[in-house]
Formats: structure tokens, C-alpha cells, sequence
């Protein structure tokens, strides 16, 4: 039997039996074990073989869009704590749209930020490595804080913080990969949920369907795949340097042009935002929507499109 609801057993300093948070949208393979106050985002996958552990050190909070690979194991020691985004404090935080790739070990106390990379076998303990970090394989960071943006070579032991801020700063190549890392995660989290599901697989067989994105709203309801071309403009305006934001109407708004601003999405990754869209599509099937590309430094739109009318 999986323990991915097992709660922390009772032990001297925490009896509150706390279980695992698993949103609707995340996807936890059954060859796993979560176990104690573990919470996870959205769209959230975990990889077979995994161990995320919080009955010594807890809580652990991973962030969406976050793939959690074959074989990591994350766990904490029972002092020591790091604060969150949320200023909070945590055993182990994970931010969001981030990768800890296969066999890597993240212990606690440890922070991790937002659009990381944690290559194979790398270890991260009682360290903070900041938002976009590059973390190449068999890497060892321990007692240090790593600026953001920076690169870790494979093999390099960082234990020393004048060798953390000697660090080289992470190049767009590394990052882009990163980014396509997580996409490709956010397909197989998808595919993954639809197995089960025979509407959900025969769409993703459909070669008129290959080039739609599919992604599950927060109620947990499989949303219709964006056409190819919503996604190739919404990638288009990504590369431009623009934000991507959505405005709404029904159908009496929409015949007097007064259009309802929905969420600017801060997001500059393809995966995350072609989810929000999604997202937001699925939970406005009687709307008209428009995408919109904002130029995040004059503030202002350059671009404008319908992407959905109702039936």
C-alpha cells in the first residue's frame, strides 16, 4: 500500500499527527511515501520512488508547478527552521515552478526558491539557495546562502560562504532549459491524470489535438486543450518580453464593449501560464475571453485577442 496520506507518527516534540496537503490539479505517483505536514501546490507532480518525509523536521511546503523527480528524498532534522515567501517557517521550503531532478537529497533546515534547478545526487543541507539558481549534478551546498541567479558547477562542494558568493551567475541557455524542464513535467503531470480517463486519453491520442496544451482547473475538472495557435501567440508574446493578462464579459457586457480586468499573470514560464489560461477558460465556459500581452515596463497593452466565445 502507498503511504503518500500517511500523517507523522507521535513522537516527543510534535503528537498533532499532521497528513500530506495534495491539491486536486498536483499528481503523486503511488510508488511514493509522503509522509507528516507535507504541503504541496498546485500542479505539483512527484515522481516514483520518492521519499518527502516532515516526521522529525516539519512542515515542508513545495511550491506549484514544482516536479519532485525519481528517488529524491526530502527531509529535516528536528531543529532549525527557514522562513518561507510567506515568512513562515519551515523545515524545508521549495518554491514554485521548480526542479529537483533524480536522486537529489534535500534536507532540512533548507530553503530552495522559485525557478531553481537541483541537479541528480546534488545535496542541499541547512542551506538557503535563492530564486532561479542553476545546481549542476553531484553538487554539495551546506551551510551557505546562494545568491539568486547563480550556477553551481557538477561536483563543486560550496561549504564556505565566500566560495557561495564567488559563484558565477546562471546563463540564459541554463535557464531556458530549466523552464523546458518544467514543461515537459507539466505534459507528463497531465498525461499522467488522464490515463484513467477515456476522454482525457483519446484527446491526447488525436493528432489534430498534439499541439494543445491540457491542464486541469481547481476543481479538479480535465479543461478543453488550447488551440495551437493560442499557444504559439501566447509563446510569441513570452519571447517579447510581455506579461500575458485575460479580460472577461458575458454576453450582456459583451455587446456594450465593458470588459472585467481577470488575472494579470506574473509568470514569464510557458508551462505555468498556458495552465492559468487554461485554468481560467475552465472556470468561465459561459464568458468571452481575451488574452491580452502587456509591456510590464510601460505598463500598457500591446496586443489583444479573443480566445474564447461561448457556445
Amino acid at each position: 500500500m502507498p503511504l503518500r496520506h500517511q500523517p507523522a507518527p507521535p513522537t516527543p516534540w510534535d503528537s498533532d499527527l499532521d497528513q500530506p496537503t495534495i491539491p486536486a490539479s498536483a499528481y503523486v505517483h503511488p510508488q511514493c511515501s509522503l509522509i507528516g505536514d507535507v504541503q504541496l501546490g498546485e500542479n505539483v507532480i512527484v515522481a516514483p520512488n520518492t521519499s518527502i518525509r516532515a516526521d522529525e523536521g516539519a512542515p515542508f511546503h513545495i511550491g506549484a508547478n514544482t516536479n519532485i523527480q525519481d528517488g529524491v528524498v526530502i527531509h529535516g532534522l528536528e531543529q532549525g527552521r527557514v522562513f518561507g515567501d510567506d515568512q513562515q517557517a519551515y523545515s524545508v521550503w521549495i518554491g514554485e515552478g521548480t526542479c529537483i531532478t533524480h536522486m537529489a537529497l534535500i534536507h532540512g533546515p533548507a530553503y530552495v526558491g522559485n525557478e531553481c534547478f537541483i541537479g541528480f545526487r546534488s545535496t542541499v543541507f541547512n542551506a538557503q539557495v535563492g530564486h532561479g539558481c542553476i545546481v549542476m549534478m553531484h553538487a554539495l551546498i551546506q551551510d551557505v546562502e546562494i545568491p539568486p541567479g547563480k550556477y553551481v558547477p557538477s561536483g563543486m562542494v560550496i561549504t564556505t560562504q565566500q566560495a557561495a558568493d564567488r559563484l558565477p551567475d546562471a546563463n540564459e541557455g541554463d535557464r531556458t532549459f530549466s523552464h523546458h524542464v518544467v514543461e515537459i513535467n507539466q505534459a507528463l503531470r497531465a498525461g499522467y491524470r488522464c490515463a484513467n480517463g477515456i476522454e482525457c486519453t483519446t484527446a491526447l491520442q488525436n493528432p489534430a489535438d498534439r499541439n494543445g496544451f491540457h491542464s486541469t482547473s481547481h476543481n479538479g475538472q480535465v479543461g478543453q486543450p488550447l488551440r495551437a495557435e493560442v499557444v504559439d501567440i501566447i509563446r510569441r508574446q513570452l519571447r517579447q518580453g510581455h506579461r500575458i493578462g485575460l479580460e472577461f464579459a458575458d454576453a450582456r457586457r459583451f455587446k456594450v464593449g465593458s470588459w472585467q480586468s481577470g488575472p494579470a499573470i506574473a509568470s514569464t514560464h510557458d508551462a505555468q501560464v498556458l495552465t492559468q489560461v487554461e485554468q481560467f477558460l475552465a472556470e468561465r465556459p459561459g464568458d468571452y475571453v481575451r488574452l491580452l500581452g502587456i509591456d510590464p515596463k510601460a505598463k500598457q497593452r500591446q496586443w489583444e485577442q479573443m480566445i474564447q466565445k461561448p457556445e
